[in-house]
């Protein structure tokens, strides 16, 4: 089911990313949170990992994760949020 291995960075406003606390990726991807059942196959494997099914879209999930984490205060203003796929 999780297939996908993602890498999860915060990116300063000088361009220096960071690998986001898993704290924050885990409370993104509580289903109770999200209220979006496309990111059921999700799960949180450590600081700026995050395990992932195929149907997982990137974009959508790099935007809806800006989101909660600007709302929740993760993301300082003025950085952004970047999740690439990694090869395994």
């Amino acid at each position: 089911m999780f297939v996908r291995r993602l890498s999860v960075e915060c990116v300063d406003a000088a361009g220096i990313a960071s690998p986001c606390p898993v704290k924050a990726i885990d409370s993104f991807c509580m289903r109770n949170f999200t209220n979006d059942a496309v990111f059921d196959d999700t799960l949180p494997v450590g600081d700026g990992l995050l395990e992932a099914g195929l149907r997982v879209p990137l974009d959508l999930l790099e935007e809806r994760m800006t989101d909660w984490f600007r709302r929740k205060r993760y993301l300082a203003e003025g950085d952004t949020l970047r999740v690439t796929e990694m090869v395994r």
